[in-house]
């Protein structure tokens, strides 16, 4: 089992797992939290000694079951504030990295503890409480011109 790195209190890693429809439409695929029940990213502390988007990757395949291929270049950071167990409130900072799904596992390490839902990207933004995720998600549901978007997509995994 990997350790984490707690010494970089309140940053933490996000996988944004995506997918296309036929159609073009994204799609992202959204947890629960633990807690709360509210719909979140798959995100976590960073691996100790890891690259981010290795830290992406495990958050995903643990907190979703998604496998696929995860981005080297972050598509955006967003703030959120976690009450901790003893009442305090910290303030986190999420870097999220892009993850085209290949496939979703049945059976996955947080199975039992969260839902998981593929939710058109404008749809998701709706469905979140935190403002600046909702604010990211809302800026992937544009649809720039087609080569900027290629573009755009090869970028993040440069």
């Amino acid at each position: 089992m990997a350790h984490r790195d707690r010494t970089r209190t309140g940053a933490q890693i996000a996988a944004l797992p995506m997918r296309w429809g036929s159609d073009g439409t994204l799609y992202v695929l959204m947890v629960t939290a633990r807690g709360s029940g509210r719909w979140v990213m798959p995100k976590g502390w960073r691996l100790n000694g890891g690259a981010p988007w290795k830290t992406a990757e495990h958050e995903a395949l643990d907190r979703a079951g998604a496998i696929g291929h995860v981005g080297i270049n972050p598509i955006g950071r967003y703030r959120y504030h976690r009450v901790m167990s003893h009442g305090l409130v910290d303030s986190c900072e999420v870097e999220v990295f892009p993850m085209v799904v290949e496939r979703l596992r049945r059976d996955w390490k947080n199975r039992k503890t969260r839902r998981r839902r593929w939710f058109e990207v404008s749809e998701a933004a709706g469905h979140v409480q935190d403002v600046e995720l909702a604010a990211l998600l809302q800026s992937l549901s544009t649809k720039p011109p087609r080569r900027t978007a290629l573009r755009r997509l090869l970028s993040w995994f440069d």
